[in-house]
């Protein structure tokens, strides 16, 4: 547990159900091990899970998921976790938090993934940017329209992770692609294994949406580093060939973007993430922790 975390068990979240929702009380309730750091989350019987926040920076994902969810999730050829109820901070709990359906399935590497799979991939990037976002205001953390407020950050992670002078061309090439000149569009902007969810190795769901919002493609893009291997990426790109050399460009940048940030911080405390960016880098520059 990093500084800062809010602790949640079994027994607070079945005192929230039972004094907020009562009509899902008597419900098992099974604490759901997995990677991320922001949010616990709980599976509440057979269709529904419990999500709470555990850190400061995440205490307004509920409400945003909540507006953002149902808003594309009709458009989409995948399941993802629909909002049901938004609970209140309560029993020492600080945060709102939220009940919605639990999407069924598992996650999988790309080894373990179909052959279709940057198909489906493609497909649903595709209907989410198809989202009307008119009028919307660019909300994404990733995706937004320029990264150079972060440019000390990553260059210090880079250094911390070896200095790898093939990681700052990438970073340097993503800084000075052309920026994005359309209208933005709805991301979820964490493609990664941890969120993507297949049944038979086929992809049928994705989780976690606190990282949408409206911005750049490339942040959504960035999967072809973050997921994909090397003839996964050549077909999704193919599949994705509207987008051109610079949004290409700016998606290596938003990988590179989470890796290095992720990797000195997480290092000693959560491998699920040192793995997805240890991955993703050597997807970037194969050879760059030699």
């Amino acid at each position: 547990m990093l500084d800062g975390e809010t602790t949640t068990d079994v027994s607070l979240v079945d005192e929230l159900i039972r004094t907020q929702f009562p009509r899902w009380h008597g419900l098992p309730i099974t604490e759901v091990v997995h990677g991320g750091t922001s949010h616990a989350l709980y599976r509440l019987g057979d269709d529904l899970a419990v999500r709470l926040p555990r850190r400061e920076w995440a205490r307004d994902d509920p409400s945003k998921e909540a507006v953002v969810v149902p808003l594309v999730a009709p458009h989409l050829p995948v399941a993802v976790p629909e909002p049901l109820e938004l609970g209140e901070p309560a029993l020492g709990y600080p945060y709102q938090w939220s009940v919605v359906r639990w999407v069924a399935g598992e996650m999988a590497p790309v080894e373990e993934a179909s052959e279709d799979t940057p198909h489906r991939l493609a497909a649903l990037i595709r209907a989410l940017h198809e989202v009307d976002a008119t009028d919307r205001p660019w909300t994404t953390y990733r995706g937004r329209l320029d990264a150079r407020d972060n440019d000390d950050a990553v260059r210090s992670c880079i250094a911390q992770v070896g200095g790898d002078p093939r990681l700052v061309t990438v970073w340097e090439d993503a800084l000075n692609a052309p920026r994005w000149d359309q209208p933005g569009r709805w991301l979820h902007a964490d493609l990664h294994v941890g969120n993507l969810i297949f049944t038979g190795g086929e992809l049928t769901g994705v989780i976690d949406w606190s990282s949408a919002g409206v911005g750049d493609p490339a942040g959504d893009l960035m999967t072809a580093w973050l997921y994909l291997d090397e003839r996964g990426r050549k077909a999704f790109q193919r599949e994705m060939s509207e987008y051109d050399d610079a949004a290409w460009a700016r998606a290596k940048g938003w990988a590179l973007h989470l890796a290095v940030l992720a990797l000195p911080y997480y290092r000693d405390t959560n491998l699920f993430l040192t793995g997805i960016a240890s991955r993703t880098l050597d997807q970037l520059c194969p050879g760059w922790d030699d």
